[in-house]
């Protein structure tokens, strides 16, 4: 199936800030969702942004919903894309989340608390009850204000977060210590005021943790904003390039005010502003980032370049052809972006958890002060043990676990040129049977060479035939077609425009030459997968027999006037790529099996697998029929099987889309590269085997994050309520369980690619 593209809708990134938890999460996907005009809306705690699609003419602009995101209680603005974002260090060191603020609130705090260290030691040491409050009152409503101010917005919107149990939690604390100056003014030692603060400053230690490591997440993303220059140099318009120009005369322009067509002058060692032709010189190119390619490319005059790569030794002239938002590094960009702002699906069990979690806590943690009250017939023990179960319960590391692991997997495939454009991948991938291999251009170079010409009849000559068929191939970009226009021109032909030229899918070209010798006659230059109903096809075999031995592609150009006659067999060969067995032999070790399908004769096609490996084969394929194969390896012997497909033409998007998984060569189209889940920047089929890698050890971090946050909280909450758990010790634990869960995740950046 071809997938539909609604070009009517829009999709809104706003940057969301005052999120703490997963139910504040939860808090804003609900409003946006519940918008008239609002078709989905997906939030993300790690990336601290929402993605909103609108319904076509639903009437909303983005203004409504950065206000709708403000009622609820949290900050809202348009997301720049790709801006990189540059915080002053006076802002990072004293802001929400700076360390400046954990260090003045331990500074506050050690006095309260160091009398409970000394005590091991014989020594019964304590301040006053008013420099207790006078210590503690800054750390409660200075440093913590921000818990009282995000506690009580989601409180008037109806549903808790963590916020507002840690305002709960330490207000408790701080009271009861209030309540007991007054009562007994001199009994220092039943004061609480070290819980309070000690508790705050934990969860502020925990909040900055998790911003170090949220950045260390993002750190892909930053890599390749950074790889774009902020200039380039245009040459003057009415310049002559050539091997003896000085170019010296240009223009060091901002990148925006960069057009195609533009010319770029590139020195050694500087990054290439935008993508483009070379038209003057010769250099190595480092891709390593964009590409994962370890090596340095040599590139010569009419080679493309990628903006962001780093131009090598020779001075460059380069013709813009792709700026902004339209260049490689921006779409990669915007792919990594997507792929950490999506949800995983299993995501969405732990926001239906994350929903009545907060609610639920609290109802526990007054059950708990009531039975101890009644139990223990105390007060402040009741109001401690309550306090321990609001703090210990706060469900941050719940709401990072998944799109923690999810950035720092997607983030470190990127560095190695595999790109996860789609989360529910990561979940298919460690459950996958079969990987079906497109032949041309993903386990061959795709360069095939034009071999022989085979005329059916003496009437035209060869280099009218190839003249002719040439024609037809003007303007494709088909790998066949690349090498009928180069035999041409090696030959020294110019090959003739046909009229009535038309597409023909899954079956080749066709048109009317409009001079030479076959002028006038209705052509149609087709695969011989398509002959099988036409009377000829047995003789287009036996002339082809010999093409077939040898592992040849064939194509077939056929005379569509009554009766309907071939005119010639064209004979191609293309190269096995260097690592295609090796690919092969990776999948074998992961135990999953490869199969091959292709549109050319079976004898070409086995032998090619034969030299790779692989035993299951399916050739003489329409490209409409590979979709359908697809269906049939997913569903064999009656048994569910998972499939991943491996593609890079227009020809392979209904197969790409249909199977579990869809990896597309980013050397092949747009359409495959849309239709895939996965797309592989290099032309390098040992990729496969390391995108299979990569998702599955992702998801092994995300289940082994939801199941630490899960144990966390279950056990948790029980021993805080049996007094097993101080409240200080609850807020100590809380900011670890968070770090613990982002520190697991990235983990997955030491991930290597086992071939690089």
């Amino acid at each position: 199936m071809n997938p539909q593209i609604d070009t009517k809708s829009e999709l809104f990134t706003l940057d969301i800030g005052g999120m703490t938890c997963a139910s504040c999460v939860g808090r804003v996907e609900k409003a946006l969702d519940k918008m008239p005009g609002v078709e989905a809306a997906s939030v993300n705690l790690a990336t601290e942004q929402a993605k909103v699609r609108l319904k076509a003419d639903s009437g909303l602009n983005v203004d409504d919903l950065i206000a709708t995101v403000q009622k609820t209680g949290y900050e809202a603005k348009i997301s720049s894309p790709h801006q990189i974002s540059v915080t002053a260090p006076s802002k990072l060191f004293w802001g929400a989340d700076g360390l400046g603020r954990v260090l003045l609130g331990f500074a506050l705090s050690v006095p309260l608390f160091l009398p409970m260290l000394l005590m091991p030691f014989g020594i019964h040491w304590a301040l006053s009850p008013k420099w207790q409050l006078l210590l503690a009152t800054p750390v409660q409503f200075f440093l913590g204000w921000r818990f009282y101010r995000a506690g009580l917005k989601s409180l008037m919107s109806g549903v808790g977060n963590m916020d507002l149990l840690v305002a709960l939690g330490t207000s408790a604390a701080y009271g009861l210590s209030i309540y007991q100056m007054i009562a007994s003014p001199h009994a220092s030692h039943e004061l609480y005021f070290e819980g309070s603060a000690v508790i705050i400053c934990m969860v502020l230690l925990g909040k900055w943790l998790e911003a170090r490591a949220k950045q260390q997440t993002s750190e892909a993303i930053r890599a390749l904003q950074k790889l774009w220059p902020e200039h380039a140099k245009v040459i003057e318009r009415d310049i002559v390039i050539a091997e003896t120009s000085t170019l010296d005369q240009f223009r060091d322009l901002p990148l925006d005010q960069v057009f195609p067509k533009d010319r770029i002058l590139v020195m050694p060692g500087e990054r290439i502003p935008v993508d483009g032709i070379i038209l003057l010189g010769n250099s190595h190119i480092d891709e390593s980032l964009l590409t994962g390619e370890s090596d340095s490319v040599k590139k010569r005059i009419g080679e493309k370049v990628i903006g962001g790569s780093l131009n090598g030794e020779g001075v460059l002239v380069i013709e813009a052809q792709a700026v902004g938002v339209e260049s490689v590094l921006s779409k990669i960009i915007s792919l990594v972006e997507d792929a950490q702002t999506q949800k995983a699906p299993i995501q969405k069990l732990v926001d239906q958890v994350s929903a009545i979690f907060v609610p639920s806590v609290i109802v526990i943690a007054i059950i708990t002060g009531l039975a101890n009250w009644f139990y223990l017939d105390s007060a402040s023990i009741a109001i401690l043990r309550a306090v321990s179960v609001l703090v210990i319960a706060c469900p941050c590391a719940l709401g990072l676990a998944t799109p923690a692991a999810i950035m720092a997997g997607t983030g470190v495939a990127a560095r190695f040129g595999i790109l996860i454009k789609d989360p529910q991948v990561l979940e298919l991938a460690h459950r996958l049977n079969v990987v079906a291999f497109d032949k041309t251009g993903t386990l061959t170079v795709g360069k095939p060479r034009l071999l022989k010409v085979i005329s059916f009849s003496g009437s035209f000559s060869e280099n009218d035939i190839l003249e002719t068929a040439a024609g037809l191939q003007l303007g494709s970009e088909h790998p066949l077609a690349k090498a009928l226009l180069d035999a041409a021109k090696q030959n020294g032909l110019t090959p003739i425009t046909p009229t009535d030229s038309k597409a023909l899918p899954g079956i080749g070209i066709s048109g009317k030459p409009s001079a030479g010798a076959l002028a006038g006659q209705s052509l149609t230059l087709q695969s011989i997968a398509s002959l099988e109903s036409n009377h000829h096809h047995a003789e287009i075999l036996r002339k082809a027999q010999a093409c077939f031995e040898a592992g040849q592609t064939v194509s077939i150009l056929m005379s569509n006037e009554a009766p309907t006659s071939p005119i010639a067999i064209f004979s191609f060969g293309d190269e096995l790529k260097e690592n295609a067995q090796e690919a092969i032999t990776s999948l074998r070790h992961l135990n999953i099996r490869a199969v091959m399908l292709s549109g050319d004769n079976i004898a070409a096609a086995n032998r090619v697998a034969r030299n790779i490996g692989i035993q299951e084969v399916f050739a003489q394929i329409m490209p409409g029929d590979k979709a359908e194969i697809i269906r049939k390896l997913q569903s064999k012997d009656g048994h569910r099987q998972f499939v991943a497909m491996v593609g890079d033409g227009v020809n392979d998007a209904p197969a790409l889309a249909t199977a579990d998984v869809g990896m597309a060569m980013s050397t092949g189209t747009d359409v495959a590269m849309q239709a895939a889940g996965i797309t592989l920047m290099r032309g390098d089929p040992t990729l496969v085997a390391n995108a299979i890698d990569i998702s599955k050890r992702t998801w092994q971090k995300i289940q082994q994050n939801l199941f630490w946050a899960f144990i966390f909280n279950a056990t948790g909450i029980p021993l805080a309520a049996l007094g097993y758990l101080s409240p200080m010790l609850a807020g100590s634990a809380m900011a670890l369980s968070s770090f613990c869960v982002l520190s697991n995740a990235l983990l997955l950046k030491r991930w290597r690619p086992t071939h690089y």
